[in-house]
C-alpha cells in the first residue's frame, strides 16, 4: 500500500488507535482536499511502526449485517511513537498544523494525566514559535469534552495561559462509530476483499457520527462535505446519543444478561426486550430538545446498529461500571421528565427495576456494582426503586461520564 505525500496543511493527532482510524480519519480522507494527518500514539508505538511499515495506508472494512466493504485511508501522511517528545513540539509549533484531534479516552483528561500536560507543552512551543491560533479537537465521549480538555490544559499552562485562552480553540464534539479490535479474521478477510494482506485492518459499522462545535482560527478540513455537522449548541444531541443509544445498551446490558444473551444484538433480537427498548426510547425523546427530523430518522439508524449480529457488542463489556452510567442515562431524563410536568416514566422505572434486578442476581462486574447490590439487597421491590431514583438522580449540570461503552 502507499500513502498520500505531505501537503502544507496539517492535522496533528493524539491516540492513534482503531477509532481515530474509523473516525477522524474517515472524514479527513473523505473531505477530499489537502489536508493530511501526522498522527502520534498515546503510550506504546506499536502502530506507528505497523502503519510505517506500509506507508501510512491502511484497509478499512465497513461491516453490516449484509456483508462487508473495504475501501484504502490514506489521509494519514505520518505516524508517530508517542515517546518522540521532539517530532511533538515540532509538528505543534508548525504553522502548517492548524487543527489538533485527539482520542485519548476518558481518563486521559483528568488534570494529572499525561495528555494535558503534552498538549500544554506542545502550545507552549507553538507560542514561542510564533506559529499564531489553533484549533483543538476533543474526540473522545465525554460531555463537555472540549471545555474539559481547555480546563486541564490550562492547568498545566502557567506563562502561557493568557496566549492560550486567546489563540487556541477548544471545540466540543459528539462523535460515534462502534469500532471492534481487530482480530485474525479480520486481517483475512481485508485480504480476501482487497487481495493485499493488511495487518494495520480497521474494522467498523457503516454508521458514523461527528457534531462538532467551536471555531477554526487556522481553517480546517472540509470534514462536512463528508457528513460532519457544524452546530451552536453539542448539549442536544449529547443528550440524544446518552439517553436514546447508551441507555439503550444499558437497559440491554441488565435484561439481556438475565435472560441469557451475550451480545446486543442477540438481546435486541428479543421482541420483549426491544419492546422494552422502544418503550423507553418514546419516554426519553419527549425531553431531547431536538425536532423530530433530528430523532426519527437517527433511531432508524439505531434500531439497524442494534440489530447488526456481525459487530458483536458484548453486553457484559456495557454492564461494567453501570452504577454511575445509570444516573446519566436514565435518571437524569426521568428527573427532566418529572420537571416538565410529565412525570416519571413507566420505561424508565422499568429499566431501574431491571438494572437492579441484576445487580442481586448476577455476578457484580466492578465493585461499584456490588457495593451498592449490598446496599440495595434488604429492601422491598419498590423501596429498591425509590431509593435509587432518590440517591443517585444526578444534579442539575452534574457533569456526566458519557462514554459509549
Amino acid at each position: 500500500m502507499t500513502g498520500t505525500p505531505t501537503t502544507d496543511r496539517r492535522v496533528a493527532h493524539l491516540g492513534l488507535g482503531a477509532f481515530h482510524r474509523a473516525h477522524q480519519a474517515w472524514y479527513t480522507e473523505h473531505a477530499h482536499d489537502d489536508w493530511r494527518i501526522t498522527a502520534f500514539t498515546g503510550r506504546r508505538p506499536d502502530a506507528a511502526r505497523l502503519l510505517a511499515a506500509q506507508r501510512f495506508a491502511y484497509t478499512l472494512i465497513e461491516r453490516a449485517a449484509d456483508g462487508d466493504t473495504a475501501e484504502t485511508i490514506r489521509s494519514i501522511s505520518a505516524a508517530v511513537p508517542g515517546d518522540d517528545a521532539r517530532a511533538w513540539l515540532d509538528t505543534i509549533a508548525d504553522p502548517r498544523t492548524g487543527v489538533l484531534t485527539l482520542t485519548v479516552t476518558e481518563p486521559g483528561y483528568a488534570v494529572d494525566a499525561g495528555p494535558p500536560a503534552r498538549i500544554a507543552a506542545g502550545l507552549s512551543a507553538r507560542r514561542a514559535s510564533g506559529a499564531g491560533a489553533i484549533a483543538i479537537v476533543s474526540c473522545d465521549n465525554l460531555p463537555g469534552n472540549g471545555r474539559m480538555l481547555r480546563d486541564a490544559v490550562l492547568a498545566h499552562a502557567r506563562a502561557d495561559a493568557a496566549w492560550i485562552t486567546e489563540n487556541v480553540a477548544f471545540v466540543d464534539t459528539v462523535v460515534d462509530r462502534i469500532t471492534p479490535a481487530t482480530t485474525p479474521a479480520d486481517v483475512e478477510a481485508a485480504r480476501e476483499l482487497t487481495g493485499v494482506s493488511d495487518p494495520a485492518v480497521v474494522v467498523t459499522e457503516p454508521f458514523t457520527e461527528w457534531i462538532l462545535h467551536g471555531g477554526f482560527p487556522a481553517g480546517r478540513p472540509a470534514w462536512d462535505a463528508a457528513g460532519a455537522r457544524f452546530v451552536d449548541d453539542v448539549a442536544p444531541y449529547e443528550e440524544r446519543k446518552l439517553w436514546l443509544l447508551n441507555a439503550g445498551h444499558t437497559l440491554l446490558a441488565a435484561s439481556g444478561r438475565l435472560a441469557g444473551y451475550e451480545t446486543v444484538s442477540e438481546a435486541f433480537a428479543d421482541d420483549a426486550l426491544r419492546g422494552a427498548v422502544e418503550a423507553l426510547w418514546a419516554e426519553q425523546r419527549a425531553v431531547i430538545d431536538l425536532p423530530p427530523e433530528d430523532l426519527d430518522p437517527w433511531l432508524d439508524d439505531l434500531r439497524i446498529r442494534f440489530a447488526n449480529p456481525r459487530i458483536a457488542h458484548r453486553l457484559d463489556q456495557i454492564s461494567r461500571d453501570s452504577a454511575a452510567k445509570v444516573p446519566v442515562r436514565i435518571l437524569a431524563p426521568l428527573r427532566r421528565r418529572m420537571e416538565a410536568g410529565l412525570g416519571g416514566g413507566e420505561a424508565q422505572r422499568a429499566a431501574v427495576g431491571s438494572w437492579i434486578r441484576s445487580l442481586l442476581e448476577l455476578p457484580p462486574p466492578d465493585r461499584t456494582t456490588l457495593d451498592v447490590a449490598r446496599m440495595l439487597e434488604p429492601l422491598s421491590d419498590g423501596e429498591r426503586i425509590h431509593t435509587v431514583i432518590a440517591h443517585l438522580t444526578p444534579r442539575p449540570h452534574q457533569n456526566p461520564q458519557g462514554d459509549t461503552k
